[in-house]
């Protein structure tokens, strides 16, 4: 019984450690994946606005029903639209977001967000 008491005080510190460990190594993955991350989060963003726009704005749909023309994978984009810029953002919260709007005989272009 003695060492089942003082036991409980030497696990605290190891799972302080171990998480700790795992926060580390979570955080040097997070460091290490980021360029490809952005990257792939980038584009995906570009391609929803750029769907988006064409669905909303050419095709005259609905953003829900625009979510049927993504990609598989895309479930972290999110569209929003505004109706009198006629224009289409997608997000990819928080790493990326693209808007493209429509414009009378150029369809739907990208706005520079630089």
């Amino acid at each position: 019984m003695v060492q089942a008491a003082n036991s409980q005080p030497l696990r605290r510190p190891l799972r302080r450690r171990l998480t700790m460990l795992a926060v580390v190594l979570a955080v040097a993955a997070l460091v290490w994946f980021w360029r490809p991350l952005s990257a792939q989060a980038g584009a995906a963003a570009a391609y929803g606005a750029r769907i988006g726009c064409s669905c909303r704005f050419v095709a005259g749909r609905s953003l829900d029903q625009c979510r049927d023309d993504f990609m598989p994978g895309m479930g972290l984009v999110v569209l929003s639209d505004d109706e009198e810029d006629k224009s289409v953002t997608a997000r990819v919260f928080p790493i990326a977001s693209e808007t493209a709007r429509w414009r009378k005989g150029q369809g739907c272009t990208f706005i520079p967000t630089r």
